[in-house]
């Protein structure tokens, strides 16, 4: 299951670098977006960056920003990056501002369906280029889509809880261990991919009585206090009696386990993640959480501003792959990059890919842990 870190992320430096920057004969767009004549084009007004929130993945408020910031200013294009902070609201009315302050080009990681559509056909009727950032917006009509194989995330989640439940065999004996679930949003067409892969890996084992299927939650807006609230339900629901927990990412991991420190059952229940966060990340190493998935998210940032940065440039840009929005039923031409599952002997590749600082992880208690696991 696992490949070579390194060439996964040479796979996904490919991807991005299969987008190519050109103009068709007829000046119309070859992503299928607006038929309304595009705004700007010749490298004036700016890009806007729209995020979703601080609170559910570290990614938001530090990485993406930092990232995206520094493409751009590579490129010496003008950018303004904005976070809505968790409000549907606030997300639209900045929207409404880059819009109506000279955006030509906006890239949205939608908060929810709603305003991230509302934004989208508000540009779309200013003539606005739009790219889909991380998650689909559902019937949003983008003119493009950067992520990862959001499947393929579900699936390694799926694999890996499979992988740690075989370690933890000889703690539960010959009886089917039962799974319990934190999704992601409902909203997240994201989480949706996510639980289709992991569905596809454990479902088999449900049929066949090799496992137990306990309760089957999503957790609204990714919110970290009410995953704990719902896994403290769920662990009394069972009188505790839970053997693995598939948690859609790090952060509704770590509610589980902190629950599970309290009840004395860490390190002895499998629990998933997803993002390779700092903190899950020390989890990993701690032997509290089973794995976590590494999205390299530089690769994501570089593929959205390459195809800001040509469209703000009056650059038709084509993309070698597509989605279909399973709402509206249009297929949104994509960038799709490589996930890579993350067990403990993996964390010190993600150190050294950049993505987190070994002196974050390996702070205080964790740095005798770090050197347990050759991390230097």
């Amino acid at each position: 299951m696992r490949r070579n870190l390194l060439a996964l992320v040479t796979v996904g430096l490919l991807t991005v670098g299969g987008l190519t920057a050109c103009t068709d004969d007829d000046g119309k767009t070859s992503g299928g977006g607006s038929k309304v004549a595009a705004r700007g084009g010749d490298g004036t007004g700016k890009v806007g960056v729209i995020l979703p929130d601080t609170t559910t993945s570290q990614r938001w408020g530090t990485d993406d920003p930092k990232l995206l910031k520094a493409a751009f200013d590579a490129a010496d294009v003008p950018v303004e990056i904005e976070n809505a902070q968790g409000d549907p609201a606030n997300f639209q009315r900045i929207g409404d501002r880059m819009i109506a302050a000279g955006a030509t080009v906006l890239i949205i990681a939608n908060l929810d369906p709603a305003s991230g559509t509302y934004v989208l056909n508000k540009a779309r009727a200013a003539g606005v280029k739009t790219i889909d950032y991380d998650r689909l917006t559902l019937n949003g009509g983008a003119d493009y889509y950067v992520s990862f194989d959001n499947v393929k995330v579900g699936q390694l989640q799926g694999q890996g809880l499979v992988r740690c439940l075989n370690a933890t065999k000889a703690l539960r004996g010959d009886r089917p261990p039962r799974i319990v679930y934190l999704n992601g949003a409902p909203t997240d067409n994201n989480a949706t991919l996510f639980k289709n892969g992991y569905d596809s890996v454990l479902q088999p084992k449900y049929d066949d009585g090799t496992y137990l299927k306990g309760p089957d939650q999503s957790v609204d807006k990714w919110d970290n206090k009410e995953g704990r609230s719902i896994f403290v339900e769920m662990l009394n629901q069972f009188n505790n009696d839970v053997d693995g927990v598939l948690a859609a990412n790090d952060g509704l991991g770590n509610a589980a386990i902190s629950v599970l420190r309290e009840r004395k059952k860490n390190g002895t229940v499998p629990v998933t993640g997803q993002d390779a966060e700092t903190q899950g990340l020390q989890n990993i190493l701690a032997g509290d959480q089973c794995m976590t998935v590494y999205k390299p998210i530089k690769q994501e940032a570089d593929g959205a501003a390459k195809l800001a940065i040509g469209l703000f440039k009056g650059q038709q840009t084509k993309v070698k792959g597509q989605v279909k929005d399973p709402q509206s039923g249009a297929y949104v031409p994509a960038v799709l990059l490589e996930p890579i599952p993350v067990f403990k002997e993996d964390v010190g590749k993600v150190i050294k890919d950049g993505f987190v600082s070994k002196k974050a992880v390996c702070a205080g208690r964790f740095a005798a842990l770090c050197r347990e696991n050759g991390i230097k």
